[in-house]
């Protein structure tokens, strides 16, 4: 059955302009990493995807290894696609996925090759049930991969018609710059860059966020609520629901240190004083800064996304409040995000236990 969407959604939204693109982003984009697996029902999924086009968010963040299991949530956002938003309501949305992570068995199911990436965006096309992608990324580096292999392929993509634009995902400034390089030769411009970014998660502002503006590059943050942790339900100590609790989850509770916890409830504190739960704040937070496109989030249920979504309603701070909140969000304050972030940019780097994919055996 076909959604019939609020009429009103895009009155109160501002749309924030992708680098030097004619691309525009709604402010939070909705992504589907761990909540559109098979562990969580469609309806939920469909009603999370429905409430957030009603509130205005057109962009849509996928990626073929997501699910668990891997593909499965490119499964059930096509069937979404298909069901409610037929026709032109396909036009009224931002639909990016990526490939890089570990898809199949043997030597080219995974990387950035172009064996990897041109099979990766066949199938995520099927998947979907449509003609192109708005944004395809490298989902990450691969240092044995020529880096001119995987911008040749992302522009051969773009010139077939399968995506509009491309982007990276967890590039060091360096390889940024080297990415836009080669991408620029190619004919097609470097769209956008997917780093982590959160109010404990500050790396991108020691040089990247300066490489991105010269190049005129768009930047959406991903874990802006670093998994979780940024919200109410950690300042006691304790979750009562969330990743933590996930046997299958990613959410690693070595975080939840007695000064980690401090550092939760100073900023918890600076929130309330602004009237937002804590969980709103640190997106406002990670969109303060104008060079930052859209804040990257998940939702695991409507309400959940709704309190989200009410980061919006403000988005101001005063020079005062950011001080006190860097008393409390120092880069290196939460050293785990900051080591999983830098073994995301040096793939080299990469433990098993990082880049393991939690899935079981699919065909097709």
């Amino acid at each position: 059955m076909s959604h019939f969407p609020n009429e009103t959604r895009y009155e109160t939204v501002s749309y924030r302009r992708c680098g030097h693109s004619g691309l525009v982003l709604s402010p939070i984009s909705l992504g589907t990493w761990q909540n559109f697996g098979d562990r969580n029902g469609f309806d939920d999924g469909r009603a999370i995807v429905r409430r957030a086009f009603d509130r205005g968010v057109t962009h849509f963040d996928l990626a073929n290894m997501y699910g668990p299991p891997a593909g499965h949530a490119e499964d059930v956002f096509g069937r979404i696609l298909r069901e409610d938003f037929p026709g032109l309501l396909r036009h009224e949305l931002v639909v990016s996925s990526k490939a890089g992570y570990d898809m199949w068995p043997g030597p080219y199911g995974r990387g950035a090759s172009r064996k990897h990436l041109i099979a990766s965006i066949d199938q995520t096309l099927k998947r979907l049930g449509v003609d192109y992608v708005d944004i395809f990324y490298a989902h990450r580096p691969w240092p044995d991969d020529p880096m001119e292999e995987t911008m040749a392929a992302l522009a051969q993509i773009v010139r077939q018609g399968k995506a509009l634009y491309v982007g990276i995902s967890s590039f060091s400034p360096e390889r940024t710059r080297t990415a836009h390089e080669i991408l620029k030769r190619e004919g097609v411009p470097l769209l956008i860059h997917q780093p982590s970014y959160s109010m404990l998660n500050r790396h991108i502002e020691t040089g990247l966020l300066d490489t991105l503006e010269e190049l005129g590059v768009g930047c959406i943050g991903f874990s802006a609520l670093a998994q979780g942790l940024l919200t109410d339900r950690y300042i006691n100590g304790q979750a009562t629901s969330g990743r933590s609790l996930d046997p299958h989850g990613t959410f690693n509770k070595a975080v939840l240190t007695p000064d980690n916890l401090a550092n939760l409830r100073g900023l918890a504190a600076i929130a309330w004083r602004r009237g937002q739960t804590l969980a709103q704040m640190a997106i406002a937070w990670v969109l303060r800064d104008p060079r930052v496109t859209s804040a990257l989030i998940g939702a695991r249920t409507v309400e959940q996304l709704d309190d989200s979504l009410d980061a919006l309603n403000n988005t101001a701070f005063s020079p005062e409040e950011l001080w006190e909140i860097d008393q409390f969000a120092r880069e290196g304050g939460i050293d785990l995000w900051r080591r999983i972030s830098e073994l995301w940019t040096c793939p080299g780097k990469v433990e098993s236990h990082f880049l393991a994919v939690r899935r079981r055996p699919r065909t097709g």
